[in-house]
């Protein structure tokens, strides 16, 4: 994630906007927000499959099922029966439709890096929802006044 130096950041005095303008920025804060929450879910979920993949590794690649038939998953949904042929390597789906042929060893730890990686993403993350999340706030706090003002000011003329 890159972040904004802060010289680069632009303050704005939210008084000196008119109604239109808040609720414009209201919108557009609540539309960022929208798209950070749903890419935190992913990565939350990206993480949960590679705590999987390291269990699955740890769990059902050793040498009692070695021979045996297993039931190989294909999608979320999907088994087929299979042998496990080998079990001190695995294929390691290192994304993009790409598997590399790993040691059962090497393909925890690079689950355990993908684990971690996405762990620290997901902590960067959390902090740019809740600074955006206060600003929304304080956006939204600027424009109920200004909107109670003018209701105000048309009432009483």
């Amino acid at each position: 994630m890159s972040k904004m130096p802060a010289s680069k950041q632009q303050t704005v005095d939210l008084s000196s906007l008119s109604i239109q303008n808040l609720s414009s920025v209201k919108k557009q804060l609540d539309e960022e927000l929208e798209h950070l929450t749903a890419s935190f879910q992913k990565l939350r979920t990206a993480q949960a499959k590679f705590r999987e993949c390291v269990k699955a590794i740890q769990n059902g690649v050793n040498p009692e099922v070695e021979g045996k038939t297993i039931l190989i998953p294909l999608t979320q949904s999907l088994y087929v029966p299979g042998k496990l042929e080998d079990t001190n390597t695995v294929l390691v789906d290192v994304g993009t439709g790409y598997y590399v042929e790993k040691t059962t060893t090497k393909a925890i730890e690079f689950y355990n890096e993908k684990t971690k990686t996405v762990g620290s993403n997901l902590d960067d993350l959390e902090k740019i929802i809740t600074q955006k999340t206060q600003n929304a706030k304080v956006v939204e706090d600027v424009l109920r006044q200004k909107v109670l003002a003018a209701n105000s000011t048309s009432s009483t003329s």
